[in-house]
């Protein structure tokens, strides 16, 4: 008996990192790699693009909530998307807002070295952005013109809030409410 209490004691001192936050970092990157590996890259940003929606759907509930409103406005957008990212070790900041767009920079990636070379995962911001944006504000399409990881020192973000001839030639996702 007390070998046993000895053993599960020092277990205790053993110096390995077991962190939640890098425990799930490690598991989208596995999941974003396998699933890359397995069905390709269109089927792979697919995969993850449904599970950011949903998480969207989910963020947008509890932001309403929290804010008691219905809708929320293009202002409010804006600062949700930056809260949430931050909230999750984001870095994300706004270059520039108006009628027709928003545009984000991020220093810091919430999935930290682990997006390196997985821009699948990258998805996740695209989805949960442009569904948020969407559902408020009628439609979004979402450009991720740079992104740390496709190598980019930060990304960079556009949600295009208004579908014109100049859009319609954008590359990115489109949402609609």
């Amino acid at each position: 008996m007390t070998e046993s209490l000895e053993s599960e004691t020092s277990m205790t001192t053993v110096d390995i990192s077991s962190e939640n936050d890098i425990f799930l970092r490690t598991l989208f990157e596995e999941l974003s790699g396998s699933l890359h590996h397995v069905v390709g890259t269109e089927e792979a940003n697919e995969f993850i693009s449904v599970v950011a929606k949903c998480m969207g759907r989910e963020a947008d509930r509890k932001y309403k909530s929290a804010l008691q409103v219905y809708n929320l406005s293009r202002e409010q957008v804006a600062q949700v998307l930056i809260d949430f990212k931050n909230r999750i070790q984001g870095d994300f900041y706004i270059i520039e807002e108006s009628d027709e767009k928003i545009v984000f920079g991020n220093r810091t990636c919430p999935l930290g070295d682990k997006v390196i070379n997985r821009p699948s995962l990258c998805m996740m911001t695209s989805n949960f952005f442009g569904s948020i944006a969407a559902e408020n504000l009628g439609y979004a399409k979402v450009e991720l013109q740079e992104t740390i990881a496709q190598g980019n020192p930060g990304c960079r973000v556009v949600i295009y809030l208004r579908l014109t001839k100049e859009v319609e030639n954008t590359s990115g996702r489109e949402y609609f409410k």
